[in-house]
């Protein structure tokens, strides 16, 4: 049955995070030492020791996460589970699709770690601190949501920003907008609006400077066709040439992630199974929420590849 495997994004991060599989496999100590030498510094120590803070920063969350779902992939390929042989796509939310990509081949992993870094670094520096946010609205549909952003949008940028399904939505942009937007969503029976303590409005037409940064560093790095093909965040559908993706890549910074129609895409497109690669359960708990007659596995520790491997060779 078509598996894919799936990469987090930003929230999932932990101190401690991939520890048990650095200090139980050479494959994937190897990774983090390669992303230390590729960034410059000891972002494995961050990883590992903290403080939270400091790994909760975007330029470091992003790169750190990345590490940690290939660590995981390095392991299962040790144990013969190859991208190309067993697995159908890949998909990764917001920052997880450059896992993915690297995953498959598409970019080299100290290009990817350079890359995140960059996309972390430019976000932050998009907007002046106080003037963005972001919002999550649970309880309503994408299409009210939708028009609640279009209705606050007279107060500046304000728009879906993820779409994570299970009446999940996440809007950013102008704080006031973002303000105003989620006081029209509890007016209209949302069940919560909760403003986000973030430190950017990301996937927002205010992210346009980082978007800018991100076209001329995937300009600069060498690319591959995917192994198997990407389903993007920004189209909720298949692509698999190098230059399509980088292109995506760029519009996914001011666009959209829309996981929920990803997730309903496998599950159209006979996919049974998603395995989480890396840190955390997120995507393992949004996947059950969209579509029940999808199963998700997490693979972030020893105990849990071992599981997979016998899974996946079964």
């Amino acid at each position: 049955m078509p598996i894919a495997f799936t990469f987090p994004g930003q929230g999932s991060q932990a101190v401690g995070m991939g520890k048990a599989l650095a200090d139980n496999f050479a494959e994937a100590r190897a990774v983090f030492d390669e992303v230390d030498e590729a960034l410059g510094e000891k972002l494995s120590s961050i990883i590992w020791e903290g403080p939270e803070e400091t790994l909760t920063l975007t330029a470091n969350a992003q790169p750190a996460l990345m590490a940690v779902s290939i660590a995981a992939i390095r392991v299962l390929e040790s144990k013969g589970i190859s991208l190309k042989d067993k697995v159908s796509f890949v998909a990764g939310h917001s920052l997880g699709e450059y896992s993915a990509l690297c995953a498959a081949g598409t970019f080299s992993l100290p290009d990817t770690a350079r890359l995140l870094r960059t996309r972390g670094n430019a976000m932050q520096k998009a907007v002046p601190a106080g003037e963005g946010a972001m919002a999550a609205i649970i309880g309503l549909e994408h299409e009210d949501v939708e028009a609640i952003c279009a209705e606050a949008s007279k107060q500046g940028a304000v728009q879906i920003a993820n779409d994570n399904g299970g009446g999940q939505l996440v809007i950013s942009g102008a704080k006031s907008a973002v303000e105003a937007a989620a006081a029209l969503a509890t007016s209209k029976g949302a069940k919560r609006a909760l403003m986000l303590p973030v430190s950017a409005p990301f996937h927002s037409a205010l992210m346009e400077p980082a978007a800018e940064a991100m076209r001329a560093a995937l300009a600069q790095v060498s690319k591959n066709d995917p192994v198997v093909p990407l389903i993007a965040n920004v189209r909720a559908a298949p692509v698999q040439s190098a230059d399509e993706i980088a292109a995506l890549l760029v519009e996914q910074v001011t666009g959209q992630v829309r996981w929920r129609e990803t997730v309903q895409w496998f599950g159209e497109n006979g996919v049974t199974t998603l395995y989480e690669i890396g840190a955390g359960k997120v995507l393992t708990g949004l996947a059950r929420r969209i579509n029940k007659d999808i199963s998700g596995v997490a693979i972030g520790t020893p105990e849990d590849i071992d599981a997979a491997v016998a899974a996946l060779n079964a």
